[in-house]
């Protein structure tokens, strides 16, 4: 007879941090607010990638999608609500078992794993497409790190990849007002010197041996309190699209 090792306080405990996670007004508010507008360009470059009408029921479904730092899974839930096959990882052990509780909560099917992209590449893994969002200006090895995500898509596959430009302007932004003035962010989330301009995103996704094929600005509107995506202004966020062959 199997044993049943589930602590229900354990369980409880992740439960409420969930809860925490998925707050639209708590200390992840940032990245809730931001979340419609990653939606937006996420979903319509791989509707565009794979030729899938986003209209229709489970536009994903038959796709394996990899979400590479994907916290509580915020965009992890979001693919599989649309059928896609989701595999989350997080470097940050304590993530999982937050992301895996509110996917039970939400009745959803998503593999979260606590490991990294060149552990899943080590290990021969493939994915359709790789959600990369603001995770490179995070690593020690940038350019090794996105080899990987390379690595990981199969021939075809897309790679969509959400970071901070590099400027006096973000630094006021995303340091100044986002982490010091409204504390949005806990002081040190970012490091200035890390962030990295679009051009030299382009250039380390190319070394990587991907084809760059779209970039758009993630503008912040401080009158109606949304985020929107900008064909001109890179200033500060910016998310990119990548090909694979």
């Amino acid at each position: 007879m199997a044993v049943d090792t589930v602590d229900p306080q354990e369980v409880a405990k992740f439960e409420r941090m969930a809860a925490e996670w998925w707050d639209p007004n708590g200390k992840f508010k940032p990245l809730h607010m931001l979340n419609p507008c990653r939606l937006d360009y996420i979903t319509g470059q791989i509707a565009a990638e794979f030729g899938r009408d986003l209209t229709g029921a489970l536009p994903l479904k038959g796709l394996r999608i990899l979400d590479i730092g994907c916290g509580g899974g915020l965009l992890s839930e979001p693919m599989a609500r649309l059928g896609a096959e989701v595999v989350g990882a997080d470097a940050a052990e304590r993530n999982i078992p937050v992301a895996q509780a509110h996917a039970r909560q939400s009745g959803l099917a998503i593999d979260y794993r606590h490991t990294t992209a060149e552990a899943l590449a080590a290990a021969g893994e493939q994915f359709d497409v790789v959600l990369n969002m603001e995770v490179v200006e995070h690593v020690a090895d940038p350019q090794a790190y996105l080899t990987a995500c390379q690595q990981l898509l199969r021939p075809g596959g897309l790679m969509i990849c959400s970071t901070l430009n590099r400027n006096p302007k973000s630094f006021v932004m995303a340091i100044i007002g986002a982490e010091w003035v409204m504390r949005w962010l806990p002081k040190g989330t970012h490091d200035w010197a890390k962030f990295i301009t679009p051009d030299e995103l382009y250039g380390l996704i190319e070394k990587a041996g991907l084809r760059p094929v779209d970039r758009k600005g993630m503008v912040f509107n401080p009158v109606t309190w949304r985020w929107s995506l900008s064909d001109r202004d890179l200033s500060c966020n910016y998310v990119t699209a990548s090909v694979k062959g």
